[in-house]
């Protein structure tokens, strides 16, 4: 083998990870966003300016696991008012409630990619199913810190009545968007 295959042996096993790693949520780089329709005339959005969580990855055997927290009481609208309203107990009821939760040990890889993650999402004390459709992924070494980092763009659509948030229905509407923007640095 001469040393120029050899180099690029060496090179390829450094460049993908032998074993699983674990990414904590870069707070300042992830935002849940959500929308809703309102009395069909326009779209409210909104987003969560708090979570929290890791996810892990062992690319090599195509498993993940994530545990990630979403701040309710961070909702941000853009409205104080509303925002006030959202945080009260006809909607996410922040004081009894003051976070949802998504984890999952279910990762549906593409090829090196991860495509889909099958989760528990939590809401109100109510746990179902869901599955965020991944739009964007990609891990590499992070520009700045120079640390191994992963980040996604990942989709879904729930109930809210589903979850027991009921209010306003059907006016401001059941199907809620929500969209997922997550980076993810390991320690």
């Amino acid at each position: 083998m001469s040393i120029k295959s050899a180099l690029l042996v060496v090179a390829a096993f450094l460049s993908f990870p032998a074993a699983a790693q674990t990414f904590t949520a870069d707070s300042t780089h992830t935002y849940p966003t959500f929308e809703v329709s309102h009395f069909g005339f326009s779209v409210m959005r909104g987003r969560f300016d708090k979570t929290t969580g890791t996810i892990t990855l062992d690319r090599s055997a195509k498993k993940g696991t994530a545990d990630i927290s979403i701040d309710t009481t961070s909702v941000d609208t853009g409205h104080a008012k509303r925002d006030q309203h959202l945080r009260g107990p006809d909607f996410f009821n922040t004081e009894k409630f003051p976070a949802m939760t998504f984890k999952s040990s279910d990762f549906t890889f593409d090829g090196d990619k991860v495509s889909a993650i099958n989760g528990q999402l939590t809401l109100l004390g109510v746990t179902k199913p869901v599955t965020l459709q991944v739009r964007s992924f990609k891990c590499g070494p992070h520009p700045f810190t120079k640390k191994e980092a992963c980040g996604a763009d990942a989709i879904t659509t729930i109930k809210r009545s589903d979850f027991g948030m009921g209010y306003g229905l059907p006016g401001v509407g059941d199907e809620i968007k929500i969209a997922i923007e997550i980076e993810g640095l390991t320690s």
